[in-house]
């Protein structure tokens, strides 16, 4: 096969970019020598979805990772714990099945969130359970004016409280229980910190929410700020929660950069924002899922049957915390 090129993707409106691969033994080796054109048609599309490498496990796919010449990193201040797989890969992040993920940027309240993801399905659902993609700019240009000012200018705030009971635990997220270990983490992080009288954790962080594409210069709505609001919680589990452990014991949500809150109708319009920009192609056994993680945001769709989407977080970015406008501002 000869080296691929724009013209050799399957450009459809509304759908994902594809790239037919030749099945061979050798998937690894094929990543290997179609690197720079992968990598290249990726940046220029935002993802592509590979057809045809026939990748069966964690071990074979870790190998493609490596052909594409990619760097794995160790996921950080996780929400819920992710497997560990050979080759610095992760299980998919657990979440009912029967609940849609919404659109997000992986690990985008970080300084240094994964610049690529690898995706890869070792085992197909039988119905749904797509990897829905939106395109950042895209989300940024039809979004109301007035909230990307604000975005832009204060940043968007992240609110964690940690406990025994529910969500990730203080080590899950940052990899030790001792104290003093998580706060100088916190600190280099920028991460505010406060314990609790029960022994728990709250955590506040303040990030930037609009960002320049680290090649490309363009400008990317980036962020996690539906996504981790309380008001996309199932209103069930939210009203639980809220009655258990109130308001401020939520164990997550977002605010704007100033404090303020971030209401149900502004989670709203974001999410029906992706809504509309969202591409689909529902997985096949084998395939490989290559997505810019600051110019593309992914979901996942409810499904039925086994499901087994297998992700590598690669190639780290360094982004600044917060605009110069904001800083001296809550965390």
């Amino acid at each position: 096969m000869s080296t691929p090129t724009l013209l050799d993707l399957e450009l459809r409106g509304g759908r994902v970019p594809v790239l037919r691969a030749e099945p061979g033994p050798d998937a690894a080796g094929w990543a290997a020598t179609h690197r720079a054109a992968l990598r290249a048609a990726v940046t220029e599309h935002g993802a592509v979805l590979v057809r045809g490498l026939a990748l069966a496990d964690a071990g074979t796919t870790a190998a493609v990772v490596r052909g594409l010449g990619a760097d794995p990193v160790a996921e950080r201040e996780a929400f819920a714990p992710r497997t560990p797989l050979p080759g610095g890969l992760y299980s998919s992040t657990p979440w009912p099945a029967t609940q849609p993920m919404c659109m997000h940027h992986e690990l985008s309240y970080t300084l240094e969130p994964p610049g690529l993801l690898a995706f890869a399905c070792l085992t197909a659902p039988t119905t749904g359970g797509a990897t829905g993609l939106a395109d950042a700019p895209s989300v940024l240009a039809a979004l109301p004016p007035d909230l990307v000012a604000r975005v832009e200018r204060e940043g968007w705030l992240l609110v964690r409280t940690y406990t025994d009971e529910i969500g990730a635990s203080v080590e899950d997220a940052f990899g030790t229980a001792d104290r003093d270990a998580v706060e100088r983490t916190c600190r280099a992080a920028g991460i505010d910190t406060e314990w609790l009288p029960d022994g728990g954790l709250r955590t506040r962080q303040r990030r930037r929410g609009v960002v320049g594409h680290p090649v490309t210069g363009a400008r990317c709505w980036f962020n996690q700020i539906a996504f981790l609001n309380e008001w996309t919680l199932d209103p069930e589990v939210r009203e639980y929660l809220v009655d258990v452990y109130g308001e401020e014991g939520l164990p997550f949500t977002t605010r704007f950069g100033d404090g303020g809150p971030i209401g149900a109708d502004v989670v709203a319009e974001i999410n029906a924002v992706y809504e509309s920009a969202t591409v689909r192609e529902p997985w096949q056994a084998g395939d490989l899922l290559l997505v810019d993680n600051v110019r593309t945001a992914h979901s996942r769709e409810p499904f039925t049957g086994p499901r087994e989407v297998v992700v590598a977080l690669a190639d780290p970015v360094r982004l600044p915390a917060v605009s110069p406008s904001a800083e001296g501002g809550p965390r």
